[in-house]
């Protein structure tokens, strides 16, 4: 089941819960546009010594709850610009950005910060693991900064490592990881907090064959678990396990393929997507 904190404004639960993390917030304003993440007319300008670059450009994308959504398109068409717009860690130019019924798009640094360690699990490229810091400490960290107390973390971060296959790596530095093990801690650490949603910066994109497998398992059973994940990708293995698949192009949305399944009777590729609109 999955569990969802508290936003920046929400009130707080009037029970606490018996055991786990942080009670669930009253329900999401109903005037609030469906869907767990949406952006309207979202744009993302950067300018520099003269030079206006459009990153974005009016994008309207919907995440539902428990769906997998993946982002694709060529360099430089402004997928990583999009998440991490998603995500808080840049800010929007215009345009309205919506989690769980809520506009979040006018939030403070501050409020962001909070708001990723409540709802939001971001994984990235390359890592990004705290090089001071154990294995099991990287993974504990989240869940502790959203308000789980250390027997909780220390619980979510021996069922992940578990279920990562690298449980015996708890007490080593990341340096001393493969990257595939690195790339699976930082998958932990993002899904440590339980978060409404989890955004995926080309997670595959410095594994080898073996390794992406091993993150494409584990993203599978993430999502069957009822996990929301947008992810950027240029791999198409990553995409298949997509319930939908948006194109970006120049900054904007140039389709929305639904992946529906191949009847066992239907060999064709034009079968595998059904594009909309």
């Amino acid at each position: 089941m999955r569990r969802h904190r508290l936003l920046p404004g929400d009130d707080p639960p009037v029970t606490p819960r018996s055991g786990g993390l942080p009670a669930p917030p009253n329900p999401p304003d109903p005037s609030g546009p469906p869907g767990l993440l949406r952006t309207s007319k979202l744009v993302k300008v950067y300018r520099a010594d003269g030079v206006t670059v459009e990153a974005i450009r009016g994008v309207d994308i919907e995440l539902g709850i428990g769906e997998f959504v993946a982002i694709m398109g060529p360099s430089g068409s402004g997928k990583s610009t999009l998440l991490h717009v998603l995500g808080g860690l840049e800010p929007a130019t215009s345009g309205e950005i919506w989690l769980r019924g809520r506009r979040v798009d006018g939030l403070s640094t501050a409020a962001w910060a909070i708001l990723r360690r409540q709802h939001i699990g971001f994984v990235f490229q390359f890592f990004n693991l705290l090089s001071n810091m154990t294995v099991a400490d990287n993974v504990e960290l989240p869940a502790l900064l959203a308000g789980a107390t250390p027997r909780q973390a220390r619980k979510r971060r021996e069922e992940l490592l578990t279920e990562l296959g690298i449980s015996d790596k708890a007490d080593a530095a990341p340096a001393r990881l493969s990257g595939g093990e690195q790339q699976r801690v930082a998958l932990a650490r993002a899904l440590a907090n339980e978060p409404s949603v989890l955004l995926a910066d080309e997670p595959t994109g410095n594994l080898d064959s073996s390794n992406t497998r091993d993150v494409l398992r584990l993203l599978r059973r993430a999502h069957a678990g009822g996990q929301a994940i947008l992810i950027v990708t240029h791999d198409a293995r990553v995409a298949s396990l997509a319930d939908r698949v948006i194109n970006l192009f120049d900054g904007m949305v140039a389709d929305d393929a639904k992946i529906v399944p191949i009847p066992r009777t239907v060999k064709g590729v034009a079968d595998v997507l059904e594009l909309r609109g």
